[in-house]
């Protein structure tokens, strides 16, 4: 008999949690898996699912308008955001269900509470205290929120999906990628939407072009960007209303202000500290290729070790941890090429180098670039157009970068990953047939560079 209540105790049921537990529980060892607030973690809960649900609705009123030049009008339409707000939560409910499921079939111990460690082997549960021979922490990230007057008036992404009323006018704040799409959200569904940022572009890391190309496209959509200046306080007035005031003194009414300034990892309170678990400035757990912390006993996946804050990134983490330390080994997590899409309107998907960086590291570099109006929008009326980026090492063929800004971009790029996984070259895609009539065929059709270094 072991010496230990568990041999394997996961904080966190989010994404990479909940892999890991099932993964190694499948495997025979004695799961114990703890959550304080809701199955399925962020992307669930707060995150990728609700969000992607709310793009959808946003895009509706659109389509209703571009309907007229195929012949197809409406009356008019109206939306009600409790209809919308509530079906979501229903469908939230059905997956927290299905996690609930997931874990206890697969032989877990699940414990709805708060875990903190007590001990390199031991965590504690409410007034419970258990062993355990490995703690894995996967407690994800947290919103931040700076410390401003009138900061209490702020909402994150934590709170805008269940807003008791839908705002008239409201103020995103910040340049990543879910204060893009929360911006189109809003616009979409008929809120006057202001999206403010400090920099003068937003989506940094992303490819400069891009980032130009998806601001055009943003604005189109009635989203009024503001660069270059940051909130300096909000001030609530007697009628509901938020007063607004930049560092420059200028104002602004709104009904809400939400931030999406950047997520922190989420590790305060966890007894880390206690039992020595080196941190990063930012809190995010420090942990070794094998996600072993300082403390050999506690390991870490997923969001709160900062390294790349993506859904899937944390299911390949759990399953690599469980198999390394349960199964007969497993090849690291391989950071490079991984495909990633923004879903702001229009989409857009990449995978691979920017062209800035991919200068750097190939000097002979092409860029095949595309930029037009897909066919729909010839009788839709829309002026929406979509950009279509091909970077190719010169010294040897390969394909180092695709970016796209466009309709169903993600669910283009996601092919082309695999593509670019199996080391494709240009010379692979030139000689791939093309899907007619696509907007995705622009990828194998483009033949001379548009610029080359």
């Amino acid at each position: 008999m072991s010496k230990f209540d568990f041999d394997l105790f996961v904080i966190g049921a989010g994404s990479g949690g909940v892999r890991a537990a099932r993964m190694a529980a499948a495997m025979g060892v004695r799961v114990g898996i703890a959550e304080e607030r809701y199955l399925g973690g962020t992307c669930v809960n707060v995150g990728c699912v609700p969000k992607k649900l709310y793009v959808y609705a946003s895009q509706y009123a659109e389509s209703f308008s571009e309907a007229a030049g195929f012949g197809l009008t409406t009356q008019g339409t109206n939306f009600d955001w409790p209809t919308l707000r509530d079906n979501k939560t229903k469908e939230i409910s059905r997956l927290n269900e299905i996690y609930r499921n997931l874990l206890v079939n697969s032989g877990c111990t699940l414990m709805d509470g708060r875990a903190v460690i007590s001990g390199p082997q031991s965590v504690q549960v409410g007034d419970k205290t258990f062993s355990a021979e490995r703690i894995l922490v996967a407690v994800g990230g947290w919103p931040f929120v700076p410390d401003i007057p009138g900061a209490e008036h702020i909402i994150s992404s934590n709170e805008v999906f269940d807003l008791e009323t839908f705002p008239k006018r409201v103020i995103v704040v910040g340049g990543g990628y879910i204060a893009i799409e929360f911006a189109g959200i809003f616009a979409g569904l008929g809120c006057d939407t202001h999206l403010v940022h400090r920099g003068a572009l937003f989506l940094k890391g992303f490819d400069q072009e891009v980032r130009e190309f998806t601001a055009q496209e943003v604005a189109k959509k009635g989203v009024k960007l503001r660069f270059n200046t940051e909130i300096a306080s909000i001030e609530k007035h007697s009628d509901g209303r938020l007063k607004v005031v930049f560092i420059d003194g200028q104002t602004e009414l709104a009904d809400q202000v939400m931030y999406a300034t950047g997520r922190v990892p989420k590790t305060e309170g966890l007894g880390l500290e206690t039992v020595g678990v080196a941190l990063a400035n930012n809190g995010a757990i420090s942990v070794n290729e094998q996600y072993q912390t300082s403390i050999p006993s506690i390991y870490a996946v997923g969001d709160v070790i900062d390294r790349v804050q993506l859904t899937p990134v944390a299911l390949a983490e759990g399953m690599a941890l469980v198999r390394s330390l349960y199964g007969k080994g497993s090849p690291p997590v391989d950071y490079e090429l991984i495909p990633t899409a923004v879903f702001s309107q229009p989409n857009i998907g990449t995978v691979g180098l920017t062209e800035e960086d991919a200068i750097k590291r190939y000097p002979q570099l092409d860029v095949y670039r595309s930029e037009f109006r897909s066919m729909k929008h010839t009788l839709s009326g829309s002026e929406e157009r979509t950009l279509m980026k091909l970077l190719v090492d010169r010294s040897n063929d390969k394909v180092v970068g695709v970016h796209m800004v466009g309709a169903d971009a993600g669910e283009i790029i996601q092919g082309i990953a695999v593509a670019l996984k199996a080391g494709a070259t240009k010379a692979t895609f030139d000689a791939t047939i093309g899907i007619h009539p696509t907007a995705a065929e622009e990828f194998v059709t483009m033949r001379e560079p548009s610029r080359s270094y």
